[in-house]
């Protein structure tokens, strides 16, 4: 099955040349995603909560626009930029996946602007 790309209506302008998410084989593939508005501003400066928030809402919008819901996740790659961040985040984080949450890892590194607290790429089964 070929590779199809998703953009969700409302998506933020990209930061460089790729899709929010790509649809494979009874996978979606979600982008590093951040907390970029559909106006190409960041959304919760300073707010880890907030950021992850949109963050996962996004990573929704992606996944519901492939065909699949929040339950179909089987991976998150989280980043932050401050270990500080790491309970706002999973606090959050909690909310989305309250039931056999997906695997995932989470390590401290540089996003790609000095504002972005977290960033996080999703994998999901959406079946073949």
């Amino acid at each position: 099955m070929p590779m199809q790309p998703i953009i969700p209506p409302g998506s933020p302008p990209p930061l460089a040349p790729y899709s929010p998410g790509t649809k494979a084989g009874g996978f979606i593939f979600v982008s590093g995603t951040l907390a970029i508005g559909p106006d190409g501003k960041t959304v919760g400066v300073g707010d880890a909560t907030a950021q992850t928030k949109y963050v996962l809402e996004t990573i929704k919008s992606v996944i519901e626009a492939g065909g699949g819901k929040m339950s179909d996740v089987t991976f998150n790659q989280i980043f932050l930029k401050d270990f500080a961040d790491y309970a706002a985040m999973n606090a959050v984080y909690k909310e989305f996946f309250p039931d056999k949450p997906p695997a995932r890892y989470c390590i401290q590194a540089p996003l790609v602007r000095s504002e972005f607290l977290v960033e996080i790429a999703t994998t999901a089964y959406v079946g073949g």
